[in-house]
């Protein structure tokens, strides 16, 4: 299997080459077509406007941790907890409404993330 650019095959004996390899079982994309799906992921990271610290803790919510017991892994009150929860779901742009749990909607985001 092979995806290659139409503006990027330039060289015969390259092209060739790389017909050889598909056929012998082996894959090629294209490295400027990798390279975009790479930044479209980077800049599309709902996680990207995260703190290091409000990643741990968004992990450990994804683990089903409570805030007590986010506090008492990371060594900080239960009060730092709840200012890093706020400003995750912040970050993360989670509006409070009547239907939706954002806790839960804040791990999803997580692990579809991974």
């Amino acid at each position: 299997m092979g995806y290659l650019l139409k503006s990027r095959v330039i060289d015969v004996g390259d092209f060739v080459e790389t017909l050889r390899r598909i056929t012998q079982g082996g894959s090629v994309v294209d490295p400027c077509l990798v390279q975009e799906l790479i930044a479209a992921r980077r800049r599309d990271d709902p996680l990207q406007t995260l703190t290091e610290r409000e990643r741990e803790v968004l992990s450990l919510m994804a683990e089903g941790r409570s805030n007590a017991g986010i506090a008492h892994r990371l060594w900080i009150t239960e009060g730092t907890v709840e200012k890093h929860v706020r400003s995750i779901m912040a970050r993360m742009r989670l509006p409070e409404t009547e239907d939706d749990h954002r806790r839960v909607l804040a791990v999803l985001t997580f692990l579809e993330s991974r």
